[in-house]
């Protein structure tokens, strides 16, 4: 029975689980528990923290504006390159209608030239009178509204790509290969050549003599004399 005295009674832990505070009402973490941030229950002393920055709520009408202007960027990207497309398109259609504006009309004075050599010869011989001469100059004039040029005249220089030689003979009074008869003239249309003007062509003789660089007395070049002139080619027919 001493024994039982002397035994100190067993001691009662009571711990206070409750979450709200009877005396404050405030949150708080019961004892014996740690708070999820790590923190100490109730009773320890919590650590400094530096409560996180609250995340700014973005603004609807904000993010409405952002996506309308980027549908206006895009609207207005698509526009310019259509307009560009369409500019080229019509600069094309010009350039091909030309094209084919062109070649109509040279195809139609291809088929006349012949006429024109025909009123050419009349004239020369003195026979383009009367009607003839009025149907002749109506013909000519619609020709040259079309486009029509002519071209080949003596004294020109010889181009192989718009003249065809037919004659050649050399002297010692041209400096280079030089156009001294036109036997047909030639016709073009723009740019466009028709006909290749039919000519004669004299050429430098070379062993003509340099011409003189100097100044002559009284201000006068004195013409060089020509050795072998009596040698001078007749025209050569191809």
């Amino acid at each position: 029975m001493s024994e039982e005295r002397n035994q100190e009674p067993e001691r009662v832990v009571v711990r206070d689980r409750r979450r709200i505070d009877p005396l404050t009402g405030e949150v708080r973490t019961p004892e014996g528990e740690r708070s999820p941030s790590g923190a100490a229950g109730a009773g320890e002393p919590a650590p400094d923290a530096t409560p996180a920055e609250p995340t700014p709520t973005p603004d609807p009408a904000e993010e409405k504006l952002a996506e309308l202007s980027a549908q206006l960027d895009e609207r207005t990207a698509d526009l310019q390159r259509v307009s560009a497309e369409y500019a080229n398109y019509r600069r094309r259609m010009d350039r091909d209608r030309e094209a084919v504006t062109v070649a109509a009309r040279a195809q139609v004075a291809a088929e006349l030239l012949t006429v024109l050599d025909d009123v050419a010869r009349a004239e020369a011989h003195g026979d383009l009178t009367g009607a003839f001469k009025a149907v002749a100059d109506r013909l000519v004039s619609a020709l040259t509204k079309i486009g029509l040029t002519p071209f080949g005249a003596e004294g020109d220089e010889f181009d192989p790509s718009v003249h065809e030689a037919v004659q050649h003979a050399t002297s010692y009074d041209v400096d280079g290969p030089t156009v001294t008869a036109v036997l047909r003239p030639g016709y073009r249309i723009g740019e466009r050549l028709l006909r290749p003007a039919m000519v004669a062509v004299t050429d430098r003789d070379p062993g003509a003599p340099d011409l003189p660089t100097g100044p002559a007395d009284d201000g006068v070049a004195e013409a060089s004399p020509r050795p072998g002139a009596e040698h001078e080619h007749e025209p050569e027919h191809d």
